[in-house]
């Protein structure tokens, strides 16, 4: 590719955002186990009560289960695009960009939505440090992921 500069810039902006993408699915898998094993339990013959959502998280407020599910989404796409950006940084031709930045922008999409349930989330307070955690990751990660992409499509 004809500008090679950005090369080491789209390079560690990716390391970055694999990492940021793989903490954000761990610990919304976490969220989730600890949903599944401390939510709502309802004995035999008894019936769901009438305001009963299955998206229930007993930590967090009502915004939680919404985005840890978005947030888990993005962050195993996100750590998938990086695998296609590994190989665009690698190669870095133009055979390969279009993989990396469909990749990246399916990634940065799905991150956008995590990030607009996140700041809802804040607005409602309530949380604790592991969700404060994540949150504050998807945020950073809206940015890192589209100054990642406009450094590879710069890069042409």
């Amino acid at each position: 590719m004809a500008n090679a500069g950005l090369k080491p810039v789209a390079g560690f902006l990716l390391v970055l955002n694999f990492c940021m993408y793989v903490i954000v699915a761990a610990v919304g898998g976490w969220a989730i186990n600890h949903s599944i094993d401390t939510g709502f339990i309802i004995g035999p013959g008894l019936a769901l009560p009438a305001h009963f959502s299955p998206i229930y998280f007993p930590i967090g407020n009502a915004a939680t289960g919404f985005f840890v599910v978005f947030a888990v989404i993005a962050g195993v796409v996100g750590a998938a695009a990086a695998l296609a950006g590994f190989h665009h940084v690698r190669a870095w031709s133009h055979e390969s960009l279009p993989a990396a930045s469909f990749a990246g922008l399916i990634a940065w999409t799905l991150t956008l939505l995590a990030m607009g349930l996140a700041v809802k989330e804040i607005d409602l307070h309530g949380r604790n440090a592991r969700l404060i955690t994540m949150e504050s990751f998807t945020i950073i990660l809206s940015a890192t992921q589209l100054f990642y992409l406009l450094a590879i499509h710069a890069g042409r």
